[in-house]
């Protein structure tokens, strides 16, 4: 079988019809290009050229060669470019978990990232859990997740995110909207409150747990809700209300008010990057260091 080097030297004879020069354009002598035309030629089985003292003519067989020879070198090119390019991370692919809450505010900041620092990077989105993305990621189907700490596996990597506020979410027409000020934990204490659920948003549930312990405080739990959207809705309802991360305020909903709380940390909600130690994907490094 014709290896890539007689393409290179069939398509220079081709494009000048002069072995003389086109030896000169591959930097190399004409004996031995003469002879890598006469090797191709009998891989072949057929004749490309016409050769005279005078000229040197494609035959019918070496112009539909010649098209195809171009296309075989333009797309080993592009193969090598592609190596790379996956190499130094700059393509291929990194499969991305985030949860719903995650992607009011540092999935755009990643996807961002990647279209800008990494166009050739495709990004395929999960939307999961915390629970299940560490799963994932430990079972290799899953880069990198935007999840809740803590991140307890041996196996996985992370790093802070970002951190924001919590938020009172409440109906329009309920007192504590109306009021100024950050609201107080006490202004919960035996009032209805939407909870999170403590399996499928544990960091959310455990999260508002240590807070209202702290404080003394014992709300009245109506409903036990897994997705922040989820929470909001029934918070424009009227069933009661909620404490959201702040990226929630992009939810916008109508019969919903937003108010300050007053806390000993300004910012306790917590989003992690979680990955695989042994994760040997150039794009998913390079991802992380352009984050």
């Amino acid at each position: 079988m014709f290896t890539l080097t007689q393409l290179t030297d069939f398509v220079a004879v081709a494009e000048e019809l002069h072995f003389g020069r086109a030896a000169e354009r591959l930097n190399m002598t004409q004996p031995p290009l003469s002879r890598q035309i006469q090797v191709l030629e009998s891989e072949l089985r057929v004749r490309l050229f016409d050769r005279t003292n005078r000229t040197v003519r494609l035959t019918p067989a070496g112009r539909s060669f010649l098209h195809e020879a171009r296309r075989i070198l333009r797309q080993a090119e592009h193969a090598a470019l592609s190596a790379r390019q996956v190499s130094a991370g700059r393509a291929g692919g990194v499969a991305v978990g985030f949860t719903a809450a995650g992607a009011y505010g540092m999935l755009g900041h990643v996807l961002r990232t990647a279209r800008t620092a990494l166009p050739q990077v495709e990004v395929v989105l999960r939307e999961m859990v915390t629970r299940d993305q560490l799963d994932a990621l430990t079972d290799r189907s899953l880069d990198l997740g935007l999840v809740r700490p803590p991140v307890t596996e041996p196996e996985l990597a992370s790093r802070p995110a970002m951190r924001e506020r919590l938020l009172a979410a409440v109906p329009v027409d309920d007192p504590l909207a109306a009021g100024r000020g950050a609201l107080e934990m006490a202004d919960f204490d035996g009032r209805p409150l939407l909870m999170y659920s403590p399996v499928e948003a544990r960091y959310f549930h455990e999260l508002l747990i240590s807070l209202f312990r702290r404080a003394g405080v014992t709300p009245v739990f109506t409903q036990y809700l897994s997705q922040v959207h989820s929470l909001l809705a029934l918070v424009d309802g009227g069933w009661g209300t909620a404490l959201v991360p702040e990226a929630a305020t992009r939810l916008r909903y109508a019969g919903v008010a937003f108010r300050e709380l007053a806390l000993d940390d300004p910012a306790p909600v917590e989003l992690s990057l979680a990955w695989r130690r042994k994760n040997d994907n150039p794009a998913l490094h390079a991802l992380l260091e352009e984050l």
